[in-house]
């Protein structure tokens, strides 16, 4: 049984970052940092670990297993932990699930498998989390991908998976475009069995949630998550104006965090807290590489123009 039974995803969840040391191994005293830094932020309904943005791809299971030993450890007591679920195979993605269960975990981030880039059935999507939800009892969040990757889910497909597979209590919206988020948002939220939509559309944060996402989560939250909390508070109080204000506040990070590559999206968000003195180091593991000084520059003036960072620490900084 999680800490938090009965969780249902919704709100502000930032997916958190995970610091390495010079030799890339975890660096669980700074994690422990991090994960406090961003559990205290008012307004979170949950934080999310082992997804994109703790370089899930380069950790072993057993280092994930220890991610969330240790997430646990250190905010478990205070918020609920959405553990992802990252694999090609429905047998391994089973395995990590039960795993997240047995230590702790409130909810499961499910991936879509790289083999669906190559091509999938409706059939081939239930199977997969048929095999999942048969391994847990935990709320399943879908990683809804952009349908050009080969990896999102058609509508049809979208519906026929939550049909099937009552567990499954949220997306994780990355469709992409205006029309197919809005369509989400429209039927999910609206069926008789709702399915929360979490908008994870941080490059157009401010667009996507004034459509009437039920919540949020997102990597950037690693950085600036008050300000996320803050504007989702303000449109669920229907206060565009504040919502508007916050968002010329986040519209510089948004820019230089999400531009190309998106590989380097939290690559970018670790330099940005080594920049505010939150994290000792920037490192990240292989292929991903160090980021080069101009950019490094231009994260150190978004800092700035955002309100994050005074004009006097970046200059001595520089």
């Amino acid at each position: 049984m999680p800490r938090h039974a009965h969780y249902v995803p919704h709100g502000v969840i930032p997916a958190v970052l995970l610091p390495f040391t010079d030799d890339l191994a975890i660096d669980e005293q700074n994690f422990r940092k991090h994960l406090s830094d961003v559990a205290a932020v008012e307004g979170l309904s949950a934080v999310t670990i082992n997804a994109h943005s703790t370089e899930v791809a380069s950790c072993s299971f057993d280092e994930q297993r220890r991610v969330l030993d240790i997430a646990q450890d250190e905010i478990g007591g205070r918020l609920p932990i959405v553990n992802g679920v990252w694999a090609d195979g429905s047998l391994e993605a089973a395995r990590l699930a039960r795993m997240a269960e047995a230590g702790g975990a409130s909810a499961l981030l499910v991936f879509p498998p790289a083999p669906f880039t190559l091509g999938q059935s409706p059939a081939m999507a239930v199977e997969h989390f048929k095999r999942i939800a048969g391994a847990t009892t935990l709320p399943l969040i879908a990683f809804q991908y952009p349908l050009q990757t080969g990896q999102g889910y058609p509508r049809d497909t979208l519906l026929k998976m939550i049909e099937e597979v009552p567990t499954i209590r949220a997306i994780k919206d990355w469709a992409g475009n205006v029309p197919q988020h809005e369509m989400h948002i429209r039927e999910l939220q609206s069926l008789k069995r709702p399915v929360n939509v979490l908008t994870t559309h941080s490059a157009w944060l401010l667009s996507s949630l004034v459509l009437g996402c039920n919540g949020l989560l997102s990597g950037s939250g690693s950085v600036i998550a008050d300000l996320q909390a803050a504007l989702f508070r303000a449109l669920q109080s229907n206060d565009l104006a504040e919502a508007r204000r916050l968002n010329d506040r986040i519209y510089p990070l948004a820019r230089v965090f999400y531009a190309e590559p998106w590989a380097d999206m939290h690559n970018r968000m670790k330099e940005a807290l080594v920049l505010l003195g939150r994290l000792p180091r920037a490192v990240v593991r292989p292929p991903l590489v160090k980021l080069g000084r101009g950019e490094i520059d231009r994260i150190r003036a978004a800092l700035v123009e955002a309100g994050l960072l005074s004009h006097k620490t970046a200059r001595d900084a520089a």
